[in-house]
């Protein structure tokens, strides 16, 4: 039976470790960034608790002292020392509250800035092997989710102790007998939470994984929208749909149901804890237990029990986040492949010169697609790449520019072994161009100068000039000011093409490669397109992968791949006198013509 790939909407993903305490101690890293912050929140707290548990003493002094004696002015007194410590309470609140939502929207720029940063490194794997919306629900979704509980949740959970201390010290000084009543809930509430906390945790995760399911499917739909309508799968992908909308809302279901339980047993002990207080009280009786001490400590009951509450709901919050936080981790724990050596130099201006030395390499264990393949370009050569689909021709060009690292063999770029040397100036000095050259949302020159960030005005019309792409650009108003929509949106492939072409020109590359760059262009823009390829060329080492015979014929050499390595190498009129794999398909495609 086949393992299920991980590239499906519909297959849960599953963590490559248990889970583990670490991931909570590893988030403070984001803590202690902003401790001062998060202790100027928590003093804040701590004294409005403090202040708050005042308020009942002055009202047990004016119910067994004030009142009994009939003093007005000590009551008048006490009034007005409760309605300052309640005031002070409320502003320390609104400071503390203030504070810790300043921390909490850094914790989710830092988080987010850190777990984006790591994608950007991560190899194509990476993302071959995972719908983009679930890898995009963890930026944005799972970080606001995890954010919250960093700053208040930690916060919250650390002053609930706090303030569970302070209630108990004054229930001790109060009356020690009716404390131990107060505390007599708490084995029970115990037993509770540890009983349900696997169940919970794996029924999070659960929400977890259908929410994702459900964010890459929604993604992927939305993304192949034309090709939904143009076969009227419009029913059928609501139907899917549906499904997993159905399957998020019942494990969503599950899982409040299991945390609900925590709610109700808290609120339960609380009463019972409560009744059985007031109880006790009376059976004591007076003088043993004034009235003013069975208001007090009914009050301490009910402020004891609130923080056993939050604390309740804190853990409720940390079991249900704590899912979330396992995925940002893992997705910032997945290893980045292709990475600069510790002793990495600048690579310096090159000449083109490519030499690959008995290069084996394979996308899976066991699988090489190339084996022990090694040529020599001089600089300046244009080099087409030809033969059967899945033979290794763009795998080729994209370990020249080391988007994969070999199994064995070395390249070479003017005898600088490229695994040596920085990545940066590697790909800076490289020109790809693919068959499909996206475009992203943006101005027509900030797509222009992705290829080169300082490039001028001039620069750029001079770019689009070589390629005709002016005289698209010039029936806009705005000019380069143009507004694009994601992806090119109403622009004709011919159009994203050509303005693909402008922005790899303007990076001036000294190894220019060109995937399939103009098979889905028609002839009229491929005429400006071939233009742009040779002002590319000129000068310039190439390789070129293309079907279309007029892209290939005028190469300095052609290498036809197959069965891993070159079969056939030379020129386009020496391969056809050998007659070959190279003229079996030449004379193939003369035949379609």
């Amino acid at each position: 039976m086949a393992t299920p790939q991980r590239n499906r909407y519909d297959i849960d993903e599953t963590l490559h470790s248990p889970f583990s305490f670490k991931h909570l101690r590893r988030s403070f890293i984001y803590i202690r960034k902003h401790i001062k912050k998060m202790t100027k929140a928590f003093v804040a707290s701590a004294v409005a608790s403090i202040l708050a548990l005042c308020v009942p003493q002055l009202v047990q002094r004016a119910l067994d002292v004030s009142v009994p004696n009939k003093d007005i002015g000590e009551l008048v007194l006490l009034a007005g020392l409760a309605a300052i410590l309640i005031i002070t309470t409320i502003l320390l609140s609104r400071l503390r509250a203030r504070t810790l939502t300043e921390v909490g929207q850094d914790i989710i720029f830092e988080i987010r800035n850190d777990l984006f940063t790591h994608m950007q490194k991560l190899p194509f794997t990476y993302y071959d092997d995972r719908p983009h919306g679930k890898i995009l629900v963890r930026v944005v979704q799972y970080v606001n989710s995890v954010a919250n509980m960093l700053s208040n949740g930690i916060i919250d959970f650390i002053l609930e102790i706090v303030n569970l201390i302070f209630i108990i010290v004054f229930m001790l000084i109060t009356n020690v007998k009716l404390t131990l009543v107060v505390l007599a809930g708490l084995p029970i509430l115990f037993f509770v939470l540890f009983t349900i906390k696997p169940a919970q945790r794996r029924a999070w995760q659960r929400v977890s994984n259908k929410n994702s399911n459900l964010n890459a499917y929604a993604a992927e739909s939305i993304n192949g929208m034309r090709i939904t309508q143009i076969f009227t799968r419009e029913n059928k992908n609501a139907e899917i749909f549906d499904r997993l909308a159905r399957e998020y809302r019942s494990a969503h279901f599950k899982a409040g149901l299991i945390s609900n339980l925590v709610q109700p047993t808290v609120d339960n002990i609380s009463q019972i804890i409560f009744s059985f207080l007031y109880l006790v009280g009376v059976l004591w009786s007076y003088p043993m237990v004034s009235l003013g001490v069975i208001f007090a400590m009914g009050n301490y009951s009910w402020r004891f029990w609130q923080p056993i509450n939050r604390l309740s709901q804190i853990y409720n919050q940390f079991l249900n986040t704590i899912a979330y936080l396992e995925r940002i981790f893992e997705t910032m724990d997945e290893p980045v492949m292709i990475e600069d050596a510790p002793d990495a130099y600048e690579l310096p201006g090159i000449n083109g010169q490519v030499v690959f030395e008995n290069v084996t390499f394979g996308y899976t264990e066991g699988e090489n697609v190339l084996e022990n393949l090694s040529f020599k370009v001089e600089p300046g050569m244009s080099v087409a790449l030809v033969g059967p689909t899945g033979a290794g021709k763009t795998t080729i060009v994209n370990l020249l520019s080391r988007f994969y690292d070999l199994k064995d063999g070395r390249i070479l770029i003017d005898g600088h072994d490229i695994s040596k040397v920085t990545l940066d100036s590697l790909r800076r000095q490289m020109g790809i161009m693919l068959q499909d050259s996206f475009i992203f949302s943006g101005t027509i020159a900030e797509n222009i100068r992705y290829g080169r960030l300082d490039a001028t005005l001039e620069e750029m019309e001079a770019a689009s000039a070589v390629v005709h792409l002016n005289e698209f650009i010039d029936k806009f108003p705005e000019r380069y000011d143009r507004e694009i929509k994601e992806r090119g949106g109403r622009l004709s492939q011919g159009q994203k093409q050509l303005l693909a072409f402008a922005r790899t020109i303007i990076s001036d590359p000294k190894i220019l490669i060109l995937d399939e760059a103009t098979s889905s262009i028609d002839t009229k823009t491929e005429l400006y397109v071939q233009k742009g390829i040779n002002h590319l060329l000129a000068g310039r080492t190439s390789f070129i992968i293309a079907h279309r015979l007029s892209t290939i014929r005028n190469c300095d050499c052609i290498m036809f791949i197959k069965n891993g390595g070159i079969t056939e190498c030379g020129t386009h009129e020496e391969l056809m006198e050998k007659k070959g794999d190279y003229f079996r398909m030449y004379t193939s495609q003369l035949m379609e013509l």
